[in-house]
């Protein structure tokens, strides 16, 4: 079993209801176990572009699925929600990325794990931290904690009030 981290962010649609169905989504399948969901936050948008706040989170889980099965289930993921391709930093309805997959260091054409800009952003690292706050990156051998107090840039506004509810979701294929 591999131990998996993902970011999730939505800026577009109804944000909550984007990021429950994604986590409704890894808590029901059988594929995946230890599921951990951070709070979730209200961030401003990182980059250039003028766009709604976003509201992210981060989760954790157990899998027997290899990397690339996950990249492209993931993909699909977001596609059922209904993220249309816009431009890059751009709006989006759904964002899923694997920010850690076991101590795996990869860089090719479409992923790089540890994602690579983990260490560059609050809305990232703060629940990422919250599920474990242990964690090391695997490239830099030190605690992540370490590196959320170097950071410049902050993009979180606040917490959201929320209370994961599997009843009131809506349910994906």
């Amino acid at each position: 079993m591999s131990k998996v981290y993902l970011g999730l962010g939505s800026n577009i649609g109804n944000k909550v209801d984007n990021i429950k169905n994604v986590i409704d989504f890894f808590c029901n399948d059988h594929r995946f176990t230890e599921v951990k969901i951070s709070s979730l936050y209200e961030t401003i948008p990182y980059g250039e572009i003028e766009q709604d706040n976003f509201v992210n989170s981060a989760i954790a889980f157990s899998t027997n699925l290899k990397l690339e099965e996950l990249f492209i289930l993931t993909k699909d993921l977001e596609k059922q929600v209904g993220r249309i391709k816009r431009k890059t930093w751009g709006p989006r309805e759904i964002d899923i990325d694997i920010l850690l997959y076991d101590d795996m260091i990869i860089k090719n054409d479409h992923l790089s794990i540890p994602h690579k800009d983990l260490l560059n952003r609050d809305f990232v690292l703060v629940p990422l931290l919250e599920i474990n706050d242990k964690l090391v990156h695997p490239i830099e051998k030190k605690k992540i904690k370490l590196f959320l107090s170097k950071l410049n840039d902050k993009y979180i506004i606040g917490k959201i009030n929320f209370n994961y509810s599997q009843e009131s979701l809506v349910e994906l294929n």
